[in-house]
């Protein structure tokens, strides 16, 4: 088989890389060759202990400091080339009536302003840089409504408004802005929800029926796409959403029965 090489920055932030999707680009990227610094609330994952090109920042990316510390620390090792790829993301489960206005605010502040305050602190240094790259996680919950979800599809809408905005704004720049919409992954917020199902096995079943390849896309492969957007070779590929959903969004007939299983070739 042929392999074909991409072009990453030298120099890549990554945030939410305790767990789920942040947690694959990080492997990825150090496996490649990248320094990563990571920034997430919680320590320094285990799985990346071994690798001495990663940096652990523990701080919310809902707090200016937290971003100071992430943009000084990775421009003060950087030669040249610089990329953040903005994967940190919280998510509540209710209905309106469920979910309280404090939880609305704290979803908005990390999912929405958490990524503007890390684009406005960045800025200069991305101006600055040889190649930089910008990936912003968005999710198909940005186009489509999903139940029980209204804050976070809320501000992944509104943040995708926002960044393609901001790609518009510094597209002179040579910066390239992109996002990344993922679908359900076995990771992170999507753990979280089925976990809060009244029955997981259920809940799982349904949507791994829905899928049209019939299971759930992995956040490893995921974070290829993000790489993919991250590098030179996406030149091409400028101020939109890619989507990573296998396949969920590509009709409108989703099954959630279990007559869906038979389509899926299993």
């Amino acid at each position: 088989m042929t392999n074909w090489t991409l072009t990453l920055p030298d120099h890549v932030i990554v945030t939410g890389t305790s767990s789920g999707l942040g947690l694959e680009c990080a492997k990825a990227l150090l496996e490649a060759g990248s320094h990563v610094y990571g920034v997430d609330l919680g320590n320094k994952p285990e799985e990346l202990q071994a690798f001495p090109r990663y940096r652990h920042i523990v701080g919310s990316v809902a707090e200016e400091a937290t971003w100071q510390e992430a943009a000084e620390t990775a421009t003060m090792e950087s030669n040249g080339s610089l990329g953040l790829i903005a994967a940190a993301a919280i998510l509540a489960v209710g209905t309106l009536e469920e979910e309280t206005l404090e939880s609305w605010k704290r979803t908005w502040e990390v999912n929405v302003l958490g990524n503007v305050m890390g684009l406005r602190t960045l800025m200069p240094h991305l101006q600055k840089a040889d190649h930089a790259a910008v990936v912003v996680v968005t999710s198909v919950d940005a186009h489509f409504a999903e139940q029980q979800l209204g804050s976070y599809a809320s501000s992944k809408a509104a943040l995708t408004g926002a960044v393609r905005t901001i790609a518009l704004d510094y597209a002179r720049t040579g910066i390239q802005f992109n996002l990344l919409a993922p679908g359900p992954m076995r990771a992170g917020l999507f753990e979280r929800h089925l976990a809060s199902a009244s029955d997981p096995e259920k809940f799982l079943a349904t949507r791994q029926a829905r899928q049209p390849l019939g299971r759930i896309t992995g956040a490893n492969e995921v974070a290829n796409s993000a790489l993919f957007l991250l590098s030179k070779e996406s030149s091409a590929v400028f101020g939109t959403t890619l989507v990573a959903d296998g396949g969920l969004t590509t009709g409108f007939d989703f099954r959630t029965g279990s007559e869906g299983s038979s389509a899926s070739g299993n």
